[in-house]
């Protein structure tokens, strides 16, 4: 499981990123396994943030509960080595453990 979590942190810190007029930030609480990326748009006169992207662990599995990046976190794990049974996209109205 200390490789799933690992994985985890290591893709999504990868949206953490400084844009042209923004910066987004990863937020990551490991008592409770869960990983989000805040993002802050800062634009003349204006600013403004929002959840960019919101994941944790369940039990065997990633939760991804939140993700609006046009390359989505799961085809990043995937491609890192975590199989798709491991991942629920809770997003998209799979089915989460009731442990959760």
């Amino acid at each position: 499981m200390d490789t799933v979590i690992a994985t985890l942190k290591a893709e999504i810190e990868k949206y953490a990123v400084r844009g042209y007029n923004s910066v987004s930030r990863l937020i990551e609480d490991s008592a409770n396994k869960f990983f989000a990326v805040i993002t802050t748009v800062i634009e003349p006169n204006k600013r403004y943030s929002f959840l960019d992207l919101y994941a944790r662990i369940v039990g065997e599995k990633i939760v991804i509960e939140h993700d609006a990046n046009s390359k989505p976190l799961y085809e990043a794990l995937m491609q890192a080595g975590i199989s798709r049974e491991q991942i629920i996209l809770a997003y998209a109205g799979e089915p989460v453990p009731d442990t959760a």
